[in-house]
């Protein structure tokens, strides 16, 4: 009698322990690859919506306006003739919309 109670209460530990297992993995989820996808997607939102004459500042710390785009590549004027390639993975959309706050404010 004593060996039933005891498989019983070890079988309902064993779904207590999936349960828990699943719990976080649904939370894990929740808060760290679904965040982290969706800033991915922002980025690359931000990125290809880039145009002529936009001022941007990349993740190396450039400043300066686009002038021209070519690609998945554009030409940053950083002063009065001084132009610099970047891909267009190198915008930084944080420094970038910062920047454009603050400079409008």
């Amino acid at each position: 009698m004593n060996s039933i109670l005891l498989q019983a209460a070890s079988g309902s530990g064993a779904y207590m322990q999936i349960i828990l297992m699943v719990a976080i993995v649904g939370i894990f989820y929740f808060f760290m690859i679904r965040p982290q996808q969706k800033k991915a997607k922002d980025a690359k939102k931000f990125s290809e919506e880039v145009k002529k004459g936009d001022y941007v500042v990349t993740i190396g710390g450039a400043h300066g306006r686009v002038a021209e785009m070519e690609g998945d590549t554009f030409i940053l004027e950083v002063e009065k003739g001084g132009r610099i390639k970047f891909s267009k993975s190198a915008i930084s959309m944080e420094s970038t919309a910062a920047y454009n706050k603050k400079a409008s404010a």
